[in-house]
């Protein structure tokens, strides 16, 4: 006989985990099913993000921007730090500190709110139920009115380059590395690809990047891009555009990478090689042929805009559907199906979800590029700012970047916003606030910025769409 609750969430992943976490507040019983063990043999929470993503990627991303900064610029602003090393264990002991802090804090938070966890593999079957295998063969029948997927995305693996244990390695693989490779390879100039190049790059690696598209970062502000390519490379990381991989051959404790690009056939000898690709949605043997859930033409669970299946009661959220696969977008689609199941009427705004390439410079933008909106026949003016011209970043020692705001030409309304420069992850929020509410690129002039931070620069992009720009000569832009 199955056990019954009100919602049951597969998944505890960052869509997963907010989905089960506001279900159980507003009264819902919940449960929550993961496949994942730990070495303690308890269900491993969090999910990608926290745990081989988001979380450890950005730890070692801050820690070496700090080594390399003392090591190169420390001297300029009159700090001495002659000798410098790193102690790669030890970074890595700390970042799985981190991630173990944070699994145990969603634990706690599950407990505290009632969520039931399940350890094993869900199958989904007809009429919401759910059957759980765990690792040690045992079954559990589980029955909701509403069942929430939120299985999460996996690496892609290519064929030329198949996994070798501590060589060729994905993603994961590649926040593991317990020592300095002297050569690395990456494959892909995406984020996953670019971020972790960055943090070997920084640690003393010669960094190569393999990427098969001819432009680089193409899904970003052109502008934005030229200035980010720039700055990469003169961090000394070597990103070699329209090349694509053929093979790979293991000779030793090395691999040999294969590659053709303009010029023909090349290769490439690497101590270390991190294949960073993409990710697909995960729904490995997770749907029985009864669900009625059905797949898109690229392996996504179909959903309506409010995350409902074609299966009556039946949601999903995060990776496994459509839209950029991001923690905070899963985060508030999980939020949303948990109240609108609880009779609330909350959606999601797919125009405001800021993107972040986690770089040094940061990266980060939401809305409209330029590129689309000329795709789109959309008429618009542009406003930027750079921020060499920042007070708080000259003295930071940190003035590299821009912050452009672009605006509809006739209403003013902002469309989009761009940034590459220091802390920019966090000062796109500034701009997703703005768009949330509809502002105008005239609402945000005639908002008062503190003086002096980074967060003027947005203050004189959003003047220099009018024209009005104080620190800078305006160069307004109408298209």
């Amino acid at each position: 006989m199955a056990t019954k609750f009100d919602v049951i969430v597969i998944g505890a992943g960052p869509a997963g985990y907010h989905a089960a976490i506001r279900a159980a507040q507003l009264g819902l019983r919940t449960a929550c099913v993961e496949k994942w063990l730990g070495s303690d043999d308890k269900p491993v929470l969090g999910g990608t993000c926290l745990n081989v993503g988001c979380i450890p990627s950005k730890t070692l991303l801050d820690a070496s921007h700090k080594f390399i900064d003392a090591k190169n610029n420390f001297a300029e602003i009159g700090i001495i730090s002659d000798g410098l090393e790193i102690n790669v264990p030890q970074m890595m002991a700390r970042k799985n500190k981190v991630v173990d802090n944070l699994t145990k804090g969603v634990a706690g938070l599950f407990k505290a709110n009632g969520v039931t966890v399940f350890e094993g593999s869900a199958v989904l079957h007809a009429g919401r139920s759910v059957e759980i295998t765990s690792h040690k063969g045992d079954k559990a029948l589980l029955q909701a009115d509403h069942i929430v997927i939120a299985t999460g995305s996996v690496p892609v693996e290519i064929p030329p380059c198949p996994l070798t244990d501590g060589l060729i390695v994905d993603s994961t693989g590649a926040l593991e590395l317990d020592a300095v490779p002297q050569k690395l390879g990456v494959i892909g100039a995406g984020v996953i690809g670019l971020e972790l190049g960055s943090v070997w790059n920084r640690l003393g690696s010669e960094v190569i990047v393999l990427e098969a598209l001819e432009e680089f970062l193409p899904f970003a502000d052109r502008q934005v891009v030229r200035e980010a390519l720039k700055q990469l490379k003169k961090q000394g990381m070597d990103i070699r555009l329209g090349t694509r991989v053929t093979g790979s051959e293991v000779k030793g404790k090395k691999v040999k990478v294969l590659y053709s690009d303009a010029e023909g056939d090349k290769s490439e000898t690497f101590d270390k090689l991190v294949v960073a690709v993409g990710r697909k949605p995960y729904t490995q043997d997770l749907l029985a042929a009864d669900s009625g859930v059905a797949l898109d033409e690229r392996g996504f669970i179909y959903v309506n805009d409010l995350c409902s299946t074609d299966a009556p009661g039946v949601y999903a959220v995060g990776d496994v559907v459509r839209g950029p696969m991001l923690a905070h977008k899963g985060m508030e689609e999980g939020i949303m199906v948990a109240e609108r199941i609880a009779g609330q009427k909350p959606m999601v705004n797919y125009d405001c979800v800021p993107a972040v390439v986690y770089t040094h410079p940061e990266i980060a933008w939401v809305g409209k590029s330029e590129q689309e909106l000329k795709a789109d026949g959309e008429t618009y003016v542009v406003g930027s700012f750079p921020m060499a011209a920042s007070g708080r970043a000259l003295a930071a020692n940190d003035a590299v970047g821009l912050i452009k705001v672009i605006a509809d030409k006739e209403t003013d309304r902002i469309l989009g916003v761009h940034m590459i420069g220091a802390h920019a992850s966090e000062l796109i929020a500034e701009a997703v606030i703005a768009m949330e509410f509809g502002a105008s690129a005239e609402d945000l002039s005639l908002t008062m910025f503190a003086h002096p931070t980074l967060s003027e620069g947005l203050h004189e992009a959003a003047l220099a769409v009018s024209g009005r720009a104080i620190h800078v000569a305006n160069r307004k832009r109408k298209k």
